[in-house]
């Protein structure tokens, strides 16, 4: 197998992306009584092949709740590292909710905090990464979901020495997801007989990342590396696992 196309991470790298985000017209959401979160679209360098063993077996996590053609795929999130690359982690399993799904960092935001404090406080309690408000690159729309949240995503740059500490209370695991690897998936849009609205499915490694985390990097892939300033997500659909 040839070696992926990867994206450098470099300083013209974060200058392409603050350009393009900071030309895009966001657009908020209202509450309407959900509860504000942040999350963290945290890029970082990656090796390739750091990523060839997952933490979880093929047993550990059933596709048969994802909607539309899952052959191939067993959930793991493995070939995928090398150059610039994001955060991504996989939700522990003794969480009440979303329990192993996929997730950005991030989580609710505190009486008093900004969206970008939230989002780098949750990224330091999380992975063990602590960063401060010159490493933020840009935002993205916000994404409200059916559980009862609006998401406020924040671009941020973390260096290209960073050392994570997943906590073990809320992460299972954290993955260096190459930015070649979401350029180069075609990102897949299903029906399901719940909504008229069409569920992302954004393909990384051998699974399928659906809305919330989908959406959000779905348009991160759009708007701040394509430059595809006017693409819009809050209509996308989650799937039904993901609901409550």
């Amino acid at each position: 197998m040839n070696a992926p196309d990867v994206i450098d991470y470099s300083p013209d790298l974060r200058d392409r992306l603050s350009d393009h985000l900071s030309r895009h017209e966001r657009r908020s959401a209202e509450l309407d009584g959900r509860t504000h979160a942040a999350v963290g679209i945290v890029l970082t360098d990656s090796a390739l092949g750091e990523d060839r063993h997952d933490p979880l077996l093929p047993d550990d996590w059933s596709m048969q709740r994802v909607p539309g053609e899952v052959d191939g795929l067993d959930g793991r999130m493995v070939g995928v590292s090398g150059g610039a690359a994001f955060l991504l982690c996989r939700r522990a399993s003794r969480l009440n909710k979303h329990a192993g799904q996929w997730a950005l960092p991030g989580g609710r935001i505190d009486p008093g905090e900004t969206p970008e404090e939230a989002a780098l406080r949750e990224l330091d309690e999380e992975v063990g990464l602590r960063l401060d408000h010159d490493s933020v690159v840009g935002w993205l729309d916000d994404y409200p979901t059916r559980s009862g949240y609006v998401i406020t995503p924040i671009v941020i740059w973390a260096g290209d020495d960073t050392t994570l500490r997943p906590s073990p209370d809320e992460v299972l695991a954290v993955y260096r997801v190459g930015l070649h690897a979401l350029r180069d998936g075609e990102t897949r849009f299903v029906s399901i007989p719940e909504s008229d609205k069409p569920v992302v499915q954004v393909p990384l490694g051998q699974d399928l990342i659906h809305a919330p985390t989908g959406a959000v990097l779905f348009q991160f892939r759009q708007v701040a590396m394509a430059g595809r300033l006017h693409e819009r997500v809050d209509h996308l659909e989650q799937p039904v696992f993901a609901w409550t």
